[in-house]
């Protein structure tokens, strides 16, 4: 009973871990010119994130944004979605745009 419990997260576990390994793997190689630099970016601007915050402050930080967030999000929903949507359409654009004047950073039709 219990040995096929543990079976049973460990293959959960090592399905994760190699999904998280093929997805870094493909970053990292730059399989995709646009996942890749988003990819960058996000790492370059948690530098700063970590330059201003140690880790306990942020783990406090996360733990209040899981318990506020919903919250507000359930009293604000319209509003959110509708600013979310307009920030959305705005990053596709600036993506396409930078999509068509790089060579080879066409996506795949999905």
């Amino acid at each position: 009973m219990i040995s096929d419990q543990i079976s049973k997260y460990a293959d959960k576990i090592l399905l994760y871990s190699n999904t998280c390994m093929k997805e870094l793997r493909r970053l990292f190689l730059v399989q995709d010119l646009v996942d890749s630099l988003k990819f960058a970016v996000l790492m370059w601007l948690l530098t700063y994130v970590g330059a201003l915050f140690n880790g306990l402050t942020l783990l406090i930080l996360a733990v209040v944004s899981m318990f506020t967030l919903p919250v507000v999000y359930e009293k604000h929903q319209a509003q959110i979605d509708q600013y979310v949507g307009l920030i959305r359409t705005q990053v596709n654009s600036v993506v396409g745009k930078i999509q068509a004047k790089i060579p080879g950073a066409k996506r795949k039709e999905e």
